[in-house]
């Protein structure tokens, strides 16, 4: 099993509670969401592994167990067109949990008309391959959020 750990610090409000159908209706796969702290923060690796995908609003890592994790900083933030977010890797770069990503200010997020919310995702699982979900409650950088199988 592994651990999945929250890349923000914030308050844990799981995946129904996401304005956004996709990440609410677990369409993407199972997940928490953690609504993140106002001010400039960075987000860190939720695993250890290889970042696949890098866009300034979202990142997946991919553990040596196959194990893909999605972290979607905000929702719609596509559309601020990376403004406001400093990628701190590379696609392909191998990753410690812990490790930051991405440089954001949730603040500016919700300022710009969009949702600060951060989904995070077992790409592709079942949802009961996740154990010990958190979905409520105060995170820190670093608490696990669930895990898996």
């Amino acid at each position: 099993m592994i651990d999945v750990t929250s890349p923000v610090t914030g308050k844990a409000i799981g995946l129904a509670a996401v304005p956004d159908p996709v990440f609410s209706g677990s369409m993407v796969g199972p997940g928490t969401a953690i609504d993140p702290g106002r001010g400039a923060t960075e987000a860190v690796s939720p695993v250890e592994g290889i970042v696949v995908s890098l866009h300034p609003h979202a990142f997946v890592v991919v553990d040596e167990g196959g194990h893909g994790v999605l972290t979607h900083l905000g929702i719609d933030t596509v559309q601020l067109k990376g403004q406001g977010f400093e990628l701190l890797v590379s696609k392909g770069d191998t990753v410690r949990r812990g490790q930051p990503l991405v440089r954001w200010d949730p603040a500016a997020v919700e300022a710009g008309g969009k949702s600060p919310i951060c989904p995070v995702v077992a790409l592709d699982a079942m949802p009961e391959a996740l154990s010990d979900l958190v979905e409520s409650g105060d995170v820190r950088v670093g608490d696990s959020l669930f895990g898996w199988v």
